[in-house]
């Protein structure tokens, strides 16, 4: 016998070649549509996988997954010898022939990768290698009465926390791989940190005492008086949950979980933005911010006050401060002196309005130029006369 007749006893035979099913068999794609696979089986049916056959993500294009000239296994769902068609599901052997990668990653507690593909009653699907694995709604990380199409479509991270072998059913959870990257993240940020160290973190809470600042996983505390320079009433009058702010560690206990957080700066200090503004014998534009049987308390810069003493504000006896000044005047004031070892500066109105009043009387009394009285001519001599 030759070749040639050994090929067509192949051929013979392959023709009537039968498909039975729930057989699992094996052919080579020959085209690819947007809505269904053929393959050649090699007798004479040709195979047909339609899209939700062929992966169980609805969102997957066959051409980007599957290429003419592939080989694919497949479960024969139905034949039909009339069309010569048998309709095949390659999900179903993906999954069978997975499943046990699934029991073996529950056993390990191995980390496995899948796509959402459905939203259900009380959670969601993922499709891990195309074995269909249900994550109850409290196990996906979206909060409770939270959209769970929301991480439809999306790639999860997700721990096997259930087998029941005899259903073949998986349970799986998100929040479960959440938490172990959690832990993970703050046991490098504890064995990191160090006093000083910046970040640039999320205000997540205000409490009376303080704000609690994300740092990345791990939250810090800024103390209601490491927030300003001033005195506020509450942590809100400087910061809002939300706010992202610029932060430093002032302390921290490991044990006991907490880090203590300045967010203050040298550069934020009202009596350092003064003295880098102002000096002694400066003229400022102050507000005046209360009155005192003394004198009155004027802000220069927000959070830095100076005092204009009863005697310094008019120039002339009075005898409350309030008969000249108001709570919220804008006036101008001269910084006479800077303590700078107490934070206190004394300020002038008098002054100014003595120089004022020195300048008018200068102007006034000036003498005026007088222009020089202009030479007379002297007469001029008369010319001789021929009589002389």
């Amino acid at each position: 016998m030759n070749e040639n007749t050994e090929n067509f006893a192949e051929l013979l035979e392959s023709s009537f070649k039968t498909l039975n099913t729930g057989e699992i068999v094996e052919g080579v794609i020959t085209a690819i549509t947007g809505t269904e696979i053929h393959v050649d089986l090699g007798a004479k049916t040709t195979g047909v996988i339609s899209r939700d056959k062929a992966t169980d993500d609805p969102q997957a294009k066959l051409e980007d997954l599957f290429k003419v000239g592939d080989t694919v296994r497949a479960k024969v769902v139905k034949v039909s010898d009339v069309d010569g068609i048998a309709t095949l599901d390659k999900t179903r052997v993906d999954s069978e022939s997975n499943w046990d990668k699934i029991v073996e990653a529950c056993e390990t507690q191995e980390t496995l990768t899948g796509k959402i593909v459905e939203a259900v009653k009380g959670g969601v699907i993922i499709s891990l290698n195309s074995v269909r694995v249900f994550i109850p709604a409290s196990l996906t990380g979206i909060p409770k009465d939270g959209d769970l199409n929301a991480i439809v479509g999306t790639d999860q991270k997700v721990k096997i926390i259930e087998i029941k072998p005899e259903r073949r059913r998986a349970y799986a959870s998100i929040r479960a791989v959440q938490r172990e990257e959690r832990k993970a993240r703050e046991e490098a940020f504890w064995n990191n940190i160090a006093e000083g160290m910046e970040f640039d973190g999320e205000v997540k809470s205000l409490t009376d005492f303080g704000a609690f600042v994300d740092l990345g996983g791990v939250d810090g505390m800024v103390h209601t008086s490491e927030l300003s320079w001033r005195r506020i009433r509450r942590p809100s009058d400087v910061v809002s949950v939300g706010d992202k702010i610029h932060v430093y560690v002032k302390g921290f206990d490991r044990e006991r979980g907490r880090i203590s957080l300045g967010y203050k700066t040298e550069e934020m200090n009202p009596w350092y933005i003064f003295t880098q503004k102002y000096q002694e014998g400066d003229t400022a534009e102050v507000k005046i911010v209360s009155l005192m049987p003394f004198g009155a308390f004027a802000e220069i810069v927000p959070g830095c006050d100076g005092l204009i003493h009863i005697s310094q504000i008019a120039d002339h006896k009075i005898a409350k401060p309030d008969e000249v000044l108001a709570v919220g005047d804008i006036v101008n004031a001269k910084i006479t002196q800077i303590d700078n070892e107490n934070h206190k500066v004394s300020l002038s109105i008098r002054q100014l309005l003595q120089e004022a009043a020195r300048a008018a009387e200068e102007e006034e009394y000036e003498p005026e130029e007088t222009a020089e009285p202009e030479a007379e001519e002297a007469p001029a001599a008369e010319e001789p006369t021929d009589a002389e």
